[in-house]
C-alpha cells in the first residue's frame, strides 16, 4: 500500500472514532440501564451490594462509566451539540431493551416519541 493509500486510510479512521465512541456511548448507556434494572431486581438473600443490590448494579455501573469515558473521547472531535444529539440514541435502545429483556410494551405513544427522536436527530446532525 502506498503512503497515500495508509494516510487516506488512517484519516477515514480518525472521522470514524468519534461516531464509533458515541456508539459505544450508546451502547454502554443502554447496558447500564439494563443492569441496573436487573440488579434492583434481586431478592434480598442473593442482595450483595449494601444488602439491596445485585452484582448487575456494579456491571450496570461499569457500563455508565465506560459510556462517559467514550463520550469524552468523543468530544475532542463533535460538537456538543451533535453529540448530545447523537446520544438521544440511547433512550430508543433503552426503550427496545425493555421491551426484549422485560417485556415492557411499546405502545404507540412510545412509538411516537421513538419517530420523534428520530426525526429530531436528522435535524439537529443533518
Amino acid at each position: 500500500m502506498s503512503d497515500f493509500g495508509m494516510m487516506e486510510t488512517q484519516s477515514g479512521l480518525a472521522r470514524a472514532l468519534p461516531y464509533l465512541a458515541m456508539g459505544a456511548v450508546i451502547i454502554g448507556n443502554v447496558l447500564g440501564n439494563v443492569f441496573l434494572k436487573l440488579g434492583s431486581s434481586v431478592d434480598a438473600s442473593r442482595a450483595q451490594l449494601f444488602g439491596m443490590f445485585g452484582w448487575q448494579t456494579i456491571a450496570g455501573i461499569g457500563f455508565f462509566a465506560a459510556g462517559i469515558l467514550c463520550y469524552a473521547m468523543a468530544l475532542k472531535s463533535l460538537p456538543l451539540h451533535m453529540a448530545q444529539a447523537i446520544a438521544a440514541l440511547q433512550f430508543v435502545g433503552t426503550i427496545a431493551a425493555a421491551a426484549i429483556f422485560f417485556g415492557e410494551p411499546i405502545t404507540a405513544l412510545k412509538w411516537a416519541g421513538v419517530a420523534l427522536i428520530c426525526v429530531g436527530l436528522v435535524l439537529v446532525v443533518g
